[in-house]
């Protein structure tokens, strides 16, 4: 008998079947939305949360994980690519999508959590192993295994280039944000380089679920009630609920009562009804109603003083969304669908008007990470015709003696500043009025006589907002 023959050949391990995490999963599944669908996770995330409760393996905890686990990717989107293409031998546009989504879901695990190492690799190589095949799930352990020889620190000390070399590169990685962001964002707020970190560092935090009392309807007293929620710190209709909060267990949301809206739209709200007007007072106009949080709390406010609120928004879907959200409105009200560069009302017929225009939403980065890597600068120049076109329809839709709020989610001066000077140059007969008293106890709002909130400073959304009043000539 030969050498050969007489060896033991020790039996082939018998195939393991992967472990299905379905927390794990469903964070794929999300981010794989977004992907592939540019959906929101601000959307796709809480049905797939609502399905995966009616199972009963997956609990609040769970929930909580894979929240985290699809935020913490997009929002750390730019700084793990960076690290991610340092450890493999091709660029990353080469790499699957599927592929790249799952090795960015490890590299947080890894870098922005605190998973043990061994369990942030081997639940992802499971992952993998479900949703891509054994195959590629070599490819991930291999590339997971670099990622994991050093920490978040170490791995940005290698791919970030010096601040002093190139700063706004710099801050791109270390902040996960385009490098032209970056500069828009620089330039708009100003200042050197500790107010754009901490603007920077703001956009990566996620932000508390913030409730609208609206006025008539709900109190924040009732919503204080909420366990461990809280007053919002500018608007006396704000209450904000504990981390985690879920605004659907409220009683007053589920009723219409009370709505979830961000701190700031709700100033933009309060700013132009404070307005000081020269004569009546009966009509309003949201000029871009959808989907409907702004003109809920303007037609709370308007009803109060027996006015009546015009809520028009083009897309009749988003006009649909409006009507839900005015619905038990306390006075009276009126939703339609209309173009708001060709209205069909009468000019001068309006005593208050609110524009907020459709724009990159830069000011939301918190609450929609991923618009980030989708928004390009030639969108400026997209949105630029439609926003001056929206404000020379409000000025012309308002009477002489009323005023006119120009506001949109994005501090970009293209959007703000550069559409109020463009547009004001074309009507004499329009002044900026000095917005910034119509908030008192609220801090650095700029220079004036508009207004800039920023996440970093105030908690809330960069809204902008410019009021204008037509005067006799």
């Amino acid at each position: 008998m030969s050498e050969q023959s007489r060896r033991v050949r020790k039996p082939a391990k018998p195939y393991r079947r992967p472990k299905k995490d379905p927390v794990r999963i469903l964070a794929f599944e999300a981010l794989r939305a977004v992907d592939e669908r540019d959906a929101y996770a601000n959307l796709v995330l809480p049905p797939l949360l609502r399905k995966a409760r009616e199972k009963d393996d997956f609990d609040a905890r769970d929930a909580a994980l894979a929240t985290e686990l699809v935020y913490g990717t997009l929002r750390r989107q730019g700084t793990y690519d960076a690290v991610i293409a340092a450890c493999v031998d091709r660029p990353l546009r080469e790499v699957d999508p599927p592929v790249l989504d799952v090795l960015s879901l490890g590299a947080h695990q890894l870098l922005g959590t605190r998973i043990p190492t061994h369990a942030a690799v081997s639940a992802t190589v499971e992952l993998a192993r479900v949703v891509l095949g054994d195959g590629r799930a070599k490819f991930v352990n291999a590339v997971l295994r670099k990622v994991a020889q050093d920490d978040l620190d170490g791995w940005i000390a290698k791919v970030a280039p010096p601040y002093d070399e190139d700063p706004e590169d710099h801050l791109a990685v270390v902040h996960s944000h385009p490098r032209w962001v970056v500069s828009a964002l620089w330039d708009s707020l100003g200042g050197g380089r500790a107010g754009i970190e901490e603007l920077l560092a703001a956009d990566n935090e996620r932000p508390r679920v913030t409730l609208v009392a609206r006025p008539g309807r709900a109190t924040t007293e009732e919503l204080l009630r909420e366990e461990a929620a809280e007053a919002g710190r500018w608007s006396p209709y704000a209450v904000r609920l504990a981390e985690g909060g879920e605004p659907g267990a409220v009683e007053a949301v589920r009723e219409g009562r009370a709505g979830v809206q961000d701190e700031g739209s709700q100033l933009v709200a309060l700013a132009l009804a404070n307005a000081p007007l020269e004569g009546p007072d009966t009509k309003w106009l949201d000029g871009c109603a959808g989907p409907g949080g702004k003109a809920a709390l303007l037609g709370a406010l308007a009803a109060e003083r027996g006015a009546v609120l015009l809520a028009s928004e083009k897309q009749p879907h988003r006009a649909g969304l409006v009507a839900k959200a005015l619905a038990g409105n306390p006075g009276p009200y009126q939703v339609i669908a209309a173009d708001g560069t060709r209205p069909p009302w009468r000019p001068g017929s309006f005593d208050r008007v609110l524009v907020d225009v459709p724009c990159t939403g830069l000011g939301a980065l918190r609450r929609r990470p991923e618009a980030r890597w989708r928004r390009r600068p030639e969108d400026l120049d997209n949105f630029a015709p439609l926003q001056r076109a929206l404000l020379r329809t409000a000025l012309d839709s308002v009477r002489v003696g009323g005023v006119v709020g120009y506001a949109t989610c994005s501090p970009h001066l293209a959007e703000t500043r550069a559409v109020v000077a463009d547009v004001l140059k074309q009507y004499p007969d329009a002044e900026l009025l000095d917005a910034r008293p119509l908030l008192p106890g609220v801090p650095a709002l700029g220079e004036g006589p508009d207004i800039q909130l920023w996440p970093h400073v105030h908690g809330t959304d960069a809204m902008y907002l410019a009021l204008i009043r037509r005067t006799a000539g």
